[in-house]
């Protein structure tokens, strides 16, 4: 394939893309339907290009002390941009990716394969159909970020759905996710609500642009049963480029104020985006 020829594909839920970027050798956008999905460098797995995902780098920096191993699951496989990460951050971790688009999967894996060494399983599946009849105890690490479209799927939003990831992952297992969401964060806070049902210590980062109810942006959240390094945490996140506050605790609980957890009767997508919120420039 000649690499500096954009890619393009109908596959199972849309039309994605794979664009070169001109100033890194061998990176590459994916967009589906327009929206920007995943960034990857081939040449440096190690580099996030997107402020959420760095976030969620950082978290996977700090779970564990520097370079262990880990048995991680991504709910949503997008260009495997973390599956990367991990693989070469954390040499010998065990890692399994469950993608609903199967001719996604196969359009990345296709021209955008994984290291011989990655050690990454890809399952084409539904994520929570998946999650259900994963053994128990099995995963120190459970990542979602999954959308159809812009948007997160409902049944991944609620009260069953989180118990289920609580079953997966061990006791000192970690759930993170990345939502989507905006002033007065209805969506942000009732997933924060229903996170409380199965976990016990709750952590958000978000840029405070984002917190102050300026615009629409992502969220990452943070969920175990064991407290996170939140000074580490805050320190990454204070250094990037675009700065994000690590909220928990007290002010966590305040945020939250009294949203309630989502029965899977009551669970909606997350927000529809407003045009150019995640546009591609």
């Amino acid at each position: 394939m000649n690499e500096l020829l954009p890619v393009s594909r109908v596959v199972d839920f849309g039309t994605a893309k794979l664009m070169p970027d001109i100033d890194r050798e061998r990176a590459w956008l994916l967009t589906v339907d327009g929206a920007p999905q995943s960034y990857v460098d081939l040449d440096d797995p190690a580099h996030l290009e997107f402020e959420y995902t760095r976030r969620l780098g950082h978290v996977l920096d700090v779970v564990a002390e520097p370079g262990r191993a880990l048995d991680v699951v991504h709910l949503g496989g997008g260009a495997l941009t973390l599956p990367r990460y991990v693989a070469v951050t954390r040499p010998g971790s065990r890692q399994d990716v469950v993608e609903a688009d199967r001719g996604l999967l196969e359009l990345v894996s296709g021209h955008l394969p994984l290291p011989d060494d990655a050690n990454t399983v890809l399952h084409a599946a539904d994520a929570r159909r998946w999650l259900e009849h994963a053994p128990a105890a099995s995963a120190d690490v459970l990542l979602a970020d999954v959308f159809s479209g812009s948007r997160v799927p409902a049944h991944l939003t609620s009260v069953a759905y989180v118990r289920e990831a609580a079953r997966v992952l061990r006791g000192s297992g970690v759930y993170l996710a990345n939502l989507p969401d905006a002033a007065p964060f209805a969506f942000l806070r009732s997933q924060l609500a229903t996170l409380a049902t199965a976990f016990e210590e709750l952590v958000l980062v978000a840029e405070p642009g984002v917190l102050r109810g300026r615009r629409f942006g992502n969220a990452v959240l943070v969920a175990g049963h064991q407290p996170v390094d939140v000074a580490a945490l805050a320190r990454l996140t204070a250094a990037d480029a675009f700065p994000a506050r690590v909220e928990h605790g007290t002010r966590l609980k305040e945020f939250v104020g009294g949203a309630r957890a989502v029965p899977d009767e009551d669970a909606v997508p997350s927000p529809e985006p407003p045009d150019g919120a995640f546009g591609i420039g």
